[in-house]
Order: structure tokens, then sequence, then C-alpha cells
């Protein structure tokens, strides 16, 4: 068992939280019962999630994509109500922590997802350390990077051809980040991987010479979050669950 404000402030440490400016608060977002002895992690705060977490009688909740996003309704209705009201009813604290678990070296999702995947990280893609360069265990064609992802992934990736037969070095950032495909383009990569596309990426990929793969929003962001789970069950005495609710995203 730990103290909340213990386990708050040791992620906070551990991810460099202040070094972020973010969309969304990280850290304890809802505060629930003071000690934490069982914790469910996840990806997204979801409903669902939520209930998995009351099911297995979890003190906290820690996930990647928690709540207040910038721009968003700050009302407390309709989904955001009913959500709420179901920490709030079974004591049960909400931490989530976005830009910081995607860029921790280590335990964060592009850290995680090039181990998934048998990529060695060479340096970051943007300065804040999220994404990342690297070069894949040996060399290998574009049909059989997608082959790749879609099998350790679980779901089907999307390949939009544009760059060379062989790819030697690519570029990977989880989650929505496909936007980032320009820059790239622009060090001169081989192949970029995302978790989703929008119609303008197809153009890009096409028109600039490089691959792109988009793998799954959801599909892409699993690690990190079991990562930090599994590292703060051995750090500290808790116990832990990373809970994998569907999604086809």
């Amino acid at each position: 068992m730990v103290a909340l404000r213990d386990l708050v402030s040791h992620v906070d440490t551990l991810l460099n939280v202040g070094d972020f400016s973010d969309y969304s608060p990280n850290g304890l977002q809802v505060q629930g019962r003071p000690h934490v002895s069982r914790l469910v992690t996840g990806v997204t705060a979801s409903r669902a999630l939520i209930e998995a977490a009351i099911e297995r009688g979890a003190d906290a909740l820690l996930v990647h994509h928690g709540y207040f996003w910038k721009g968003e309704d700050a009302r407390i209705v309709g989904m955001k109500r009913d959500r709420l009201r179901l920490l709030l009813e079974h004591d049960i604290s909400l931490l989530a922590y976005h830009l910081p678990l995607d860029a921790h070296p280590e335990l964060g999702n592009n850290a995680q997802l090039a181990r998934l995947l048998d990529f060695r990280v060479q340096e970051s893609l943007r300065r804040d350390g999220v994404g990342c360069i690297g070069v894949p265990d040996a060399p290998l064609s574009a049909e059989a990077l997608k082959e790749r992802l879609s099998r350790r992934l679980g779901r089907e990736a999307l390949w939009i051809p544009g760059g060379p037969d062989v790819i030697l070095r690519l570029g990977w950032c989880t989650g929505g980040a496909q936007d980032m495909i320009e820059k790239a383009a622009e060090l001169g990569l081989d192949a970029y991987i995302s978790g989703e596309i929008s119609e303008r990426t197809v153009h890009v990929a096409r028109e600039a010479g490089i691959h792109y793969f988009a793998a799954g929003h959801h599909a892409t962001e699993r690690y990190g979050p079991k990562a930090l789970g599994e590292c703060l069950a051995k750090t500290l005495a808790l116990s832990h669950e990373f809970v994998d609710i569907e999604n086809p995203i």
C-alpha cells in the first residue's frame, strides 16, 4: 500500500511532468481514497475501463487519455458526468499522463513500441522527446514491415506506399501524430509509422517519397500504460493489472 500523494509524486517525477506543455492536466485528475494498493492501467478512461476497475477493486486508475482537454466543454454533463460519478461513488482516483508517457525513453509508448517491433532508437523525432527515429533489426521491405505491424499489434495496418524498396531508417510516433510525417520526410527517412491517418497524409506520403503506416491509435498506445503499471508494481507496494478495452481505431 502507498499513499496516493506519494504515488502521484513518484509518477510525476518519473515522467518529468514539469517539462511538458500539454493539452490536458498530467497527474492526478480525480482524487479518490488516500491510499492505493490496487492499481489498474489502461489507454483511455472510458466508462468501460472505469467499470473494469470497479470490478477489480481498484483504488486508482492510471491512463494515457484522461479528461479536461483544452477546448472541450467544461460542463460536467452527459457522458462526462456519468464517468466522474462512477469514479467518485467508488472512491477511485484517476491519474492521466499524456505527452510525458509518450516521451519517456524506457516506459513511454514510443519506446515500448520500438521494443515490440524490434526497432533500435537512435534519437528523438521532437525536441520534447515525443516520437523516435531509428532502424529496424535488419533492412526490410515495406510489405514486410506492414506484415510485422499487423501481426504484432493484432490489427491490420494501413500502408500508403511512397518510399524506397528497402527500409533502412524510419520514424514513428504513436497515436494521432500523422502530421509529423512531413518532418520525417524532411529528415530523409524511408518510412513513418503513427496511429491515425488523415486524408492529407496520403498525398504527403506519395509526393514526399516516404512510406506511411497507420497502425491504430489505440493499438500503438497500449504498451506505455502497461509498462508504467508494471514498473510501479515492482517499485512500490502495489498490485497491478492492465485492462485492454477493445478499440478498432
